[in-house]
């Protein structure tokens, strides 16, 4: 599956060297996703800030029910 990332152009290259490059190199690649990010609000203003936002919802609630199902030893 890392393969199919890893393949992607200039993301993939940026992704394969956070994840197997030194620690500089994981957090260069913060900085250049928040800053993409941050162009990306300034290009298309609201919306860019509310579909990441919304795509986070599931994966949430997937957080939330781990967490409180009953019988979880966490």
């Amino acid at each position: 599956m890392q393969s199919v990332f890893y393949n992607i152009p200039i993301f993939g290259w940026a992704l394969k060297e956070a994840v197997q490059g030194p620690a500089a190199t994981k957090a260069l690649f913060i900085v250049n996703m928040v800053l993409i990010w941050l162009l990306a609000i300034v290009k298309f203003g609201y919306p860019a800030i509310i579909i990441p936002a919304l795509a986070f919802v599931p994966t949430m609630f997937v957080i939330l029910i781990a967490l409180t199902w009953p019988g979880n030893k966490a």
